[in-house]
This record gives C-alpha cells, structure tokens and sequence, in this order.
C-alpha cells in the first residue's frame, strides 16, 4: 500500500511572511499615497512621480527592514545553539537527562523516554537540543536574503497595481479608481495568503479590505486639508 504523502504548510512561514506583508504594503501605502496626493488636487504627472518614488523607497526599505529583522532573528538562534553545543561538549550526560526530562513531560514513560534521548543524542545530539529544547527547527530557521528579497519583490508587485491603475484612469476619477483597483486585489491577496496558510477565505480578504481602505481614507483626508490649507 502506497502512504499518501502529508502536505504541511509550516514550512512557507518564513517567505511567506515576508510575501504578503511586501506585497500588503506595497499597495495600501502607494495607494494611500497616490490618492492623499490626488486629493490634495495634484496633476497625474506629480502623482505618478510620487508613487514611483514611493515604489522605489519602499521596496528598499521593506527589503533592510526585513533583512535586519531576520538577521537579529538568525543571530540570536546561532548564539543559542552555540551555547548549547559548549554545553554538550562539557557534560553530555547531562543533556541526555535534560532531553529525557523534557519528553517525560511530553507523556513519554521514563526508561523509553531516556532511550530515546540517548538514540537522538548518538546520531545528532545538537540536532536534537536545537528541535525539542530550543524550539529551532529547519523550517522555521531565520534566512535574512531570502526574506529580504521575497518582501522587496513582493512590496514591488504590489505598488505597481495603484501606479497602473492611476496611469490608465481618468484624471477626475482618480482616487476613486486607484481606492476601487487597491481594494479589489488586496482581497484577493488576502484570499490568496489565507490559502497558502491554511486559513478561511474570507477572514483573509476582510481583514486587509478593512485596513487598507482605513489606511486610504486617512490619507486622502490628510491630502485635502494639505490642499484646501496651500
């Protein structure tokens, strides 16, 4: 009989984290910042100059943020793990007994509990330190390139749907046509990442909808002042 091959989505968290919140922002804020321009009665020239300028700030900002973030994440996993691997070069019968303490408290009797411990130990024992004592696994491991890259594209791609969007609207409609196009894919981006991760639909669309379009609403107010004030 052929085992069916598990399908898990643990693994997606680390690019897909950084996807969708690049690809999140990169629409709610060059949208808020096309329109908050727009209501402040700019030309559409002033306006695409902006959100070009916003696209390309923000994917180099999404891209640091994210890479420093990580980094500091995959510092501080490599200094645990340090840690660990002096601890077990000092007294390796000891960590044996910390393992096997922890799998007791999992429900594991106590003599199977420290065969396994010693099993694991023999064949990987910072493996095993990393996985049931630190909380580190391979899926979860920081990578800072991977991270960064994944959040610049993805900030990129998004902020591309509201500067396409202006460039092909009516001048008069803008706001309204960048607000309604923004909208629209960030519903379907929530959708989409709600999928990836095993989640409902619709609390994945919702929940973007809802502050995307406060996040414009706030801008496009601020942009009408500016521009009733000038």
């Amino acid at each position: 009989m052929t085992r069916l091959r598990e399908i898990h989505r643990s693994g997606r968290v680390g690019w897909l984290r950084a996807a969708v919140l690049g690809a999140n922002d990169g629409i709610v804020s060059t949208a808020s910042l096309l329109i908050g321009i727009a209501a402040a009665d700019a030309t559409r020239s002033t306006v695409l100059v902006s959100g070009v300028a916003g696209l390309a700030a923000g994917a180099l900002a999404m891209a640091a943020g994210e890479y420093v973030s990580v980094s500091s994440h995959a510092d501080t996993e490599r200094a645990d793990l340090e840690v660990e691997r002096r601890e077990q070069a000092q007294d390796s019968d000891d960590e044996v007994q910390e393992l096997t303490e922890i799998y007791i408290g999992r429900g594991v009797d106590p003599p199977l509990a420290q065969q396994v411990a010693q099993q694991l130990m023999a064949r990987d024992a910072l493996g095993a330190h990393a996985r049931d004592e630190l909380g580190i696994s391979a899926n979860g491991q920081a990578r800072p390139l991977q991270a960064a890259l994944a959040s610049a594209a993805a900030f990129a791609a998004g902020a591309a749907i509201p500067l396409l969007t202006t460039a092909a609207a009516p001048e008069a409609s803008l706001s309204l046509f960048v607000a309604s196009a923004s909208l629209v894919c960030l519903a379907g981006l929530g959708a989409l990442a709600a999928r990836a991760g095993g989640a409902p639909l619709r609390t994945g669309a919702l929940r973007v909808v809802l502050w995307g379009a406060f996040a414009m609403a706030v801008t496009a107010g601020v942009g009408w002042i500016c521009g009733v004030a000038v």
